[in-house]
């Protein structure tokens, strides 16, 4: 009788997914990382402040979506490994060496796990790199986008990215996809997270909700 009239809430067995929006740009002299914040439950937010730009090394970061707790696990692992590889190679892992390991974990556990991460930062031979990884996957792009709310930006991004730009003008980018999305998209809101990788090392700020620009429509 009490379970008829106190029914369990969908959410507690609905999968805790970062229905998200994830992006990375690459500028002149390294790359710009860019998150929304909310975590959802099937149509229920179990997080409005999540972080879900994770580092994986001093200079290499990744964005994560998909599956919260396969996400998290994938760039705890791989940053012990590269931890490891740092102090047998005595020096800073490539940014390429943290990609593979992520999509060689990606591809071997696929029918397991649920994510999707773009792995960016920046190293001595390449400087500024993003690499976008799925299922085994392992491309390098100028940028790369990901989760639910990429869809509504695909456009604007195309539209508006430029090689070569300044640091600020991405980090200007990156905040103006993050904000379109998170206004179309249901599963992505919070603020933004924004993470910048240059050759000095990484530089992460959260912008609030009420420091996110204004477009015509809100």
């Amino acid at each position: 009788m009490s379970e008829e009239m106190f029914p369990e809430p969908e959410w507690l067995s609905e999968e805790v997914k970062t229905g998200t929006t994830i992006i990375a740009v690459t500028f002149d002299g390294g790359v710009v990382l860019g998150s929304d914040s909310r975590v959802s439950a099937g149509e229920s937010v179990v997080n409005r402040v999540m972080n879900k730009l994770s580092p994986l090394h001093d200079k290499i970061y990744c964005a994560l979506s998909g599956s919260a707790a396969d996400a998290q696990t994938i760039a705890e692992i791989v940053n012990y490994q590269l931890d490891v590889h740092s102090i047998e190679v005595e020096d800073d892992p490539l940014v390429c060496s943290a990609a593979t390991l992520v999509k060689n974990i990606s591809y071997k556990y696929k029918e397991e796990l649920s994510a999707h991460l773009i792995v960016a930062g920046w190293d001595r031979k390449k400087g500024g790199q993003v690499y976008a990884t799925l299922s085994g996957l392992l491309t390098r792009q100028p940028f790369a986008i990901g989760g639910s709310g990429s869809f509504y930006i695909n456009g604007f991004v195309d539209a508006e990215y430029r090689k070569n730009m300044t640091k600020r003008e991405c980090q200007e980018f990156v905040v103006n996809a993050l904000t379109l999305a998170m206004g179309r998209d249901g599963s992505s809101g919070g603020v933004a997270y924004v993470v910048t990788i240059d050759k000095d090392g990484a530089e992460e700020k959260c912008v609030l909700g009420n420091e996110l620009p204004k477009f015509f429509d809100q």
